[in-house]
């Protein structure tokens, strides 16, 4: 019972991580302006995303605009892309594996040993997939820290983290926490022992000995 639990606890969390990275991909609020020093204010608030760039006015009028070409993207937005992708592909493999190898399902009843692997499997892949994501969101808020305090870099043109990086840090580390769990929930085997084996009783005597 203690395994099961620890089972399922660990497919809620790597579940939920994988609904955070998801959710940190598709929000544009990766870097947001900085309006440090001198800087002049022109819209409340500058985003920059994976997919878009947004602008807030100051009168609440959201304008965005899509990333026209993927070619003249930087090569590192390109990769954090990809690695993002790979990460909610290798999350949804994930969810399907560790699914067939839970113990409240029914699906490979007959074979619990291979259940079991099933579920351990299913918890490497939600670590993969969260190692994906922790790199990418890692790597993004490196490249925005180096050109923060790059002093070649024009004030007006320096950006801080965003809300969707500290999403996909917190997503990446509970699908990672999340299938460490998976692969603890299997129990270990007990050590078996051959059977003992009894001594033959000595035939009962009948009281009399003969010379």
């Amino acid at each position: 019972m203690a395994s099961g639990g620890l089972q399922l606890l660990g497919f809620v969390m790597a579940f939920l991580g994988w609904i955070g990275i998801i959710i940190s991909t598709a929000m544009p609020q990766w870097k947001m302006a900085s309006y440090a020093g001198d800087n002049i204010v022109t819209a409340q608030a500058l985003y920059e995303g994976l997919w878009m760039s947004c602008a807030m006015q100051s009168t609440g009028q959201i304008q965005c605009k899509v990333y026209d070409s993927l070619l003249k993207l930087e090569s590192s937005l390109q990769a954090t892309r990809a690695l993002m992708v790979a990460s909610i592909l290798l999350g949804l493999v994930g969810i399907f594996v560790a699914v067939t190898g839970m113990k409240c399902m029914k699906c490979m009843e007959d074979d619990q040993v291979k259940k079991m692997r099933m579920a351990v499997f299913g918890g490497v892949i939600f670590i993969i997939s969260g190692l994906a994501a922790l790199v990418a969101t890692s790597w993004y808020g490196n490249r925005v820290a180096r050109a923060f305090y790059d002093p070649f870099t024009p004030v007006n043109t320096r950006f801080e983290f965003g809300s969707a990086l500290f999403i996909g840090w917190a997503a990446s580390s509970l699908a990672i926490l999340g299938g460490s769990f998976l692969c603890c929930s299997c129990p270990r085997r007990e050590t078996s022992y051959p059977p003992t084996r009894g001594y033959p009783k000595n035939a009962s005597s009948t009281g009399k000995d003969y010379v």
